[in-house]
């Protein structure tokens, strides 16, 4: 009964400690005498006691790391990069966990070869660029590094998720001399604006100017069209008028001279109405008259008073 005991105790024991329980988000690479001999999923499993050994426990969750590194532009700008640097095991398939498991040493050793790669990645995409690019290409150096380096990560069975540069900055003389670059762009454009502004105004104000001019100038033309309408409409008026009474002068066997006379005096009559206190003179005398009379009549072609 006591060796049944033993017995069952060492059994009992040797159940034991064949259980293992695999944390979530781990995968444990079993190996037996040295060599590999298969993985073990989360969850509680079982292996050979003594002779199976647990070589490693592999993470497949999310890592990240932040690296910070120098690189030097085609124009010889030295340019500073920090960045954060997201990645995992590409699956749980057991060739990709070997992989991981048996390509490197240890941890270091793959986090030195992923550092080293993204950096050597980002060096040689910026030494083909120009300083004043740089800042642009945020986006292209991601996607170039990415493509890249997912190749390289593959092979060591781990997936580039995301590279995300955080801070680009160069030598404090060219970061004044870009901020200075700046500034003069900055005024320039201000004095563009302020330019085009003022000759917008100064264009719309002379617009302006030119159509009330031209306003004025149709409403002057319409004017003197009027007015001299209307002068010909009074010369009309006075040629029907001074016709009409010529022939009613005629057939009444009078001197039509007295239509003349009758101008004459009219026109006294209204200088001396409408002067408003000015000072009129005129030839009152009978010669004075005779001459006024001659002259009237040599305007409408006559030698003299008939």
């Amino acid at each position: 009964m006591i060796t049944f005991y033993i017995f069952l105790s060492i059994a009992v024991l040797t159940i034991f400690l064949g259980l293992v329980t695999v944390n979530q988000g781990t995968i444990a690479v079993v190996t037996m005498f040295g060599k590999y001999r298969r993985i073990l999923y989360p969850g509680l499993n079982f292996k050979i006691p003594y002779l199976e050994v647990i070589n490693k426990r592999i993470s497949i969750q999310n890592r990240s790391v932040e690296l910070e590194f120098q690189a030097v532009t085609l124009d010889q700008a030295n340019v500073y990069f920090k960045a954060m640097l997201l990645f995992a095991v590409f699956d749980q398939n057991e060739e990709t966990i070997k992989n991981v498991a048996f390509k490197f040493v240890s941890e270091n050793n793959l986090m030195t070869a992923l550092v080293r790669t993204i950096e050597g990645t980002i060096r040689g995409f910026v030494a083909s660029k120009k300083q004043a690019e740089i800042l642009s290409l945020r986006r292209e150096i991601t996607d170039y590094v990415k493509n890249e380096v997912d190749q390289h990560l593959e092979g060591w069975g781990y997936h580039l998720i995301d590279l995300q540069i955080n801070d680009i900055s160069f030598d404090q003389a060219v970061m004044d001399s870009m901020s200075k670059v700046v500034a003069s762009n900055n005024l320039k454009a201000a004095a563009e604006n302020e330019g085009q502004a003022l000759l917008i105004t100064k264009t719309k104000a002379a617009e302006a100017e030119g159509n009330a001019i031209k306003i004025a100038a149709e409403a002057e033309r319409e004017a003197a069209k009027l007015r001299g309408m209307g002068v010909a409409l009074f010369r009309e008026e006075v040629a029907k008028g001074m016709t009409n009474a010529a022939k009613e002068l005629q057939d009444a066997n009078l001197d039509t001279n007295v239509i003349m006379f009758s101008m004459w005096t009219e026109a006294i009559k209204y200088f001396a109405e409408t002067g408003k206190g000015n000072t009129i003179f005129l030839d009152g005398s009978t010669d004075g008259m005779q001459k006024s009379m001659q002259q009237i009549m040599s305007v409408l072609g006559k030698d003299k008073i008939k």
